[in-house]
């Protein structure tokens, strides 16, 4: 069996009106609707540029809105995990 480790990390980070667009540090471009992260649909523009870069690049925190993305996350396609899975009745 073949295990490939690889790192994504993101060295620059956009948005537009409905995305969050990341360029990877080996060159990749990615783009994920905000619409995943509910936080981040309903912030500012002034918010949503309040954010750090962590761990070397691996992930993106923002304080004011206490939202933390992976990048490998967002490769896999995850969205907002704090969603509650409690049925309501």
């Amino acid at each position: 069996m073949i295990t490939l480790s690889v790192t994504a990390a993101a060295k620059r980070v956009w948005f537009d009106e409905a995305n969050i667009w990341l360029e990877l540090t080996d060159g990749r471009q990615l783009s994920v609707p905000l619409a995943y992260f509910p936080r981040l649909l309903h912030a500012t523009g002034k918010q949503l540029q309040q954010y750090e870069l962590s761990g070397g690049g691996t992930g993106i925190h923002w304080d004011e809105l206490d939202e933390d993305i992976s990048v490998e996350g967002l490769l896999l396609g995850i969205g907002d995990r704090t969603k509650s899975t409690a049925k309501t009745k």
